[in-house]
């Protein structure tokens, strides 16, 4: 599984970094530090489905 956040869908709501701080980083600003996909771990995996449910503008893109 990959990730990503879209930027231009962004609006720093920071649902995905309560659901998995591991991997989600915000920037100064609130906003998801993370425009290209990103390998997730095994353990994470569950966070990052919670944390795309979670997100109100469908900024959280997975990939299976």
């Amino acid at each position: 599984m990959r990730v990503r956040v879209d930027p231009t869908k962004c609006e720093a709501f920071k649902k995905c970094n309560e659901a998995a701080p591991e991997l989600f980083k915000l920037d100064d600003f609130g906003y998801a530090d993370m425009d290209e996909f990103v390998d997730v771990p095994a353990a994470l995996i569950a966070k990052v489905r919670e944390a795309a449910n979670l997100c109100p503008t469908g900024a959280v893109m997975v990939e299976e």
